[in-house]
């Protein structure tokens, strides 16, 4: 994307050229209502007699003809009053008051559309003096809202601090004082590069190297929500990489610096840092074709990818599957001085849970990250197994009943490591190996598996208390799982053979 967003900015308009034509682009709102909203803002500007601007985002959008479902607004007259009248003139919506010690903010939900409606920052009297207090120059301009006067469609574009020309070039430059001021914004910006495919400007970069220590005083939740959209983009590893470059990204995930210098055995050719790297690198390669690394499941794929957060969990997977290798790094002298990481799957997922909690991250992503890296080196196994005779019934069942929904994603996930390997000892063909896994273990659930999930239990707790007078207690669990494998397996088929089967399971353990 970084290639389209300069060549995207050529076309902006010059600033005498703006019109209302243009602008409403830029508030042509999910639900269509943008005129009706404009007209409305036009008269409370006259009504009131305060300056109404638009502001932000939401100018920086309309320049470069992006569709913008919020609007920015900031007035020079009481918050309160604008909301309630802009409420009046609409006839509808919900107010919410966001203010804070510092500045007075108030929301108006209209038709599941929101207009947020600020006064001038700091405190200051003019909107020319409003906008460099903001983050970026991208986000410093405003088109001032007029009252109808004549056909009252012309608009003048305010950009003190030469956003519009940063915005032509793809160039993403700091207000004088903005990481000072609210930290977060150094974040930001990195993740307007990600969304929008432009550039820090190295003064820019250099500035947030000095600061980067100050993103510590940030609440979780707001570091989240920016790292939540850089994740969503699809350029996730390229910014991750330049945060890394400013010292942004250790401040942030310190358990994954600790892989830095951390060498591996002969599978691999990076240290653990860089390859934890370079798997999110081929991750958004897989999500952006997957039929290329898994051929015939391109579809497949592409529709799990389509559930809720699956995207972006799946990069918090690559980056951080081997988090747990620097803390079980062991030289075995008993193996001949070879290096091992025994456990780091299940010390990462802990390591993982641990973050997710300092990040305020939602239970199902939490769950889904770390079961993922949990069992991220079992297709692995599964490949070993595959070499020497063909997967069983049973053992394919093992890994779908662990995996569950998550199971196209473990392979991705593997898929993504083994691209990340590229040691001298690695197999010739494991990317190769891995594509025949998952076929052979989506073909053992579509035909053997999903047919026994699907249909009726064949025996239940209550079978097992009547006819084999057993208590309930923590054997029904295994008596009915193994149950379960042997219908996959093809040994029981019905009700008798289900009895037969285990009656056959108590004598044997029995005796």
């Amino acid at each position: 994307m970084v290639q389209h967003g300069p060549q995207y900015c050529k076309g902006l308009r010059k600033p005498e050229q703006v019109h209302h034509s243009g602008l409403e682009s830029l508030t042509a709102l999910s639900t269509g209502y943008a005129d009706e909203l404009l007209q409305a803002l036009r008269r409370v500007a006259g009504k009131s007699g305060a300056e109404l601007y638009l502001v932000g985002g939401t100018v920086r959008d309309c320049l470069l003809g992006r569709v913008s479902h919020d609007l920015d607004l900031a007035v020079s007259g009481s918050v309160v009053s604008i909301a309630k009248m802009l409420q009046r003139e609409l006839g509808e919506g919900t107010l919410v008051d966001l203010s804070s010690p510092d500045e007075e903010t108030v929301r108006l939900v209209w038709r599941g559309e929101q207009i947020d409606i600020s006064c001038f920052r700091a405190g200051v009297q003019s909107i020319e003096e409003d906008l460099p207090l903001r983050d970026f120059t991208i986000n410093a301009m405003a088109m001032q809202l007029a009252a109808v006067t004549g056909d009252g469609h012309d608009w003048a574009l305010i950009d003190p601090t030469g956003g519009l020309d940063d915005l032509r070039e793809g160039r993403i430059r700091h207000c004088p004082g903005a990481f000072i001021a609210d930290p977060v914004r150094m974040l930001r910006g990195y993740r307007l590069c990600a969304t929008l495919g432009f550039h820090l400007q190295q003064t820019t970069k250099d500035s947030i190297r000095r600061h980067a220590p100050l993103i510590g005083h940030i609440a979780a939740e707001r570091i989240g929500y920016e790292l939540q959209l850089i994740f969503d983009s699809s350029r996730t590893a390229e910014t991750l990489r330049e945060m890394a470059e400013s010292g942004l990204l250790r401040q942030l995930l310190p358990e994954l610096y600790l892989g830095e210098g951390v060498e591996q055995p002969e599978f691999h050719h990076l240290d653990v840092f860089d390859h934890c790297f370079l798997a999110l690198q081929m991750m958004e390669s897989i999500i952006a074709e997957p039929d290329r690394f898994f051929p015939g499941y391109g579809e497949r794929i592409g529709t799990y990818l389509k559930e809720a957060n699956v995207i972006r969990c799946l990069k918090w997977a690559a980056l951080m599957h081997d988090i747990g290798k620097p803390v079980t790094k062991e030289t075995r002298a008993d193996k001949e001085g070879r290096v091992t990481f025994y456990g780091h799957d299940e010390v990462g997922r802990k390591m993982v849970q641990e973050f997710a909690d300092r990040a305020k991250w939602s239970r199902a992503d939490t769950e889904m990250v770390g079961s993922l890296i949990s069992m991220h080196m079992h297709p692995f196994h599964l490949c070993n197994v595959q070499r020497e005779e063909p997967i069983s019934k049973r053992a394919a069942l093992k890994l779908c009943r662990r995996a569950e929904q998550r199971l196209t994603g473990l392979f991705l996930l593997a898929m993504s490591d083994s691209l990340a390997s590229r040691g001298e000892k690695k197999p010739e063909r494991m990317e190769e190996e891995l594509v025949a896994l998952f076929t052979t273990v989506q073909k053992i659930y579509d035909e053997d598996i999903e047919p026994v999930l699907r249909g009726p239990r064949l025996l239940s707790g209550k079978d097992l208390i009547e006819e084999f007078k057993l208590a309930p207690g923590p054997l029904f669990s295994e008596i009915l799982s193994e149950l379960e494998a042997a219908r996959v397996e093809g040994q029981v088929v019905d009700r008798g053979t289900a009895l037969d089967w285990v009656n056959k399971f108590l004598q044997d353990r029995n005796s």
